[in-house]
Order: structure tokens, then C-alpha cells, then sequence
């Protein structure tokens, strides 16, 4: 099953008041090298929305198949600076599956509805 999931998060006034140098260089050691680990096993879009609403500034569109490697994933983000240190809080996640109803429905078919 392909797994979808949307990460919200939202950028503290300490992460703003960086200079847009400072946040690239913050971003470039820290987020992308825990990213790019994981990057075979979990895909990332990443969305700003702090002009569309007030409760998060941005969010992730993660794509997976390994909800291990996920979690894995943001556990290794909480240990880098920018949320340990608070540039960045976590907000709601939502998660779905991919045509989930289509995989059910397969079950079904073989006789394996639970």
C-alpha cells in the first residue's frame, strides 16, 4: 500500500528573524542531508500556505510505502537544530491510503476480508 501523508509545520518568529542566508545555510546542513537519507523510501513535496491560512505556515506531501522509514524519518528531523532548537514546530499530520478502497475491494475478491 502507498501511504500519503501531509506533514504541517509552521516556522517560528526565532526561524524569521534568521537572514534568508542563514535560513538556506540552516536548511542545507540540517533538513535536506535527513531528507535525502530517506529519500528512496519516502517522497517529499513541500508547500508553503502561510498566505492561505493562520494555522500553519507550510506543510510536507510525503509519499510512502514504509511507514517505518516515515517515522524514522521524523524522528530523525526532531533531533536536528532547527526543532530541537524551535525554528520549526510539527502541526496536525493526515494520513491516507493510496486507492485504499481498490486493495480492500481485492481482498474481498480472494476471500480475505479481514
Amino acid at each position: 500500500m502507498t501511504y500519503g501523508i501531509v506533514l504541517t509545520y509552521t516556522v517560528t518568529p526565532r526561524w524569521l528573524a534568521l537572514s534568508r542566508e542563514q535560513r538556506n545555510a540552516m536548511r542545507a546542513a540540517h533538513l535536506e542531508p535527513v531528507f535525502a537519507a530517506y529519500a528512496d523510501r519516502v517522497r517529499a513535496r513541500f508547500f508553503d500556505a502561510e498566505a492561505f491560512n493562520g494555522r500553519f505556515s507550510d506543510f510536507v506531501v510525503l509519499e510512502t510505502d514504509d511507514l517505518g522509514a516515515y517515522y524514522f524519518l521524523v524522528e530523525a528531523l526532531r533531533d536536528t537544530p532547527v526543532i530541537a532548537e524551535g525554528y520549526l514546530t510539527f502541526g496536525e499530520v493526515f494520513l491516507g491510503v493510496e486507492d485504499g478502497f481498490e486493495a480492500y475491494e481485492r481482498a474481498l475478491a480472494a476471500g480475505a476480508d479481514r
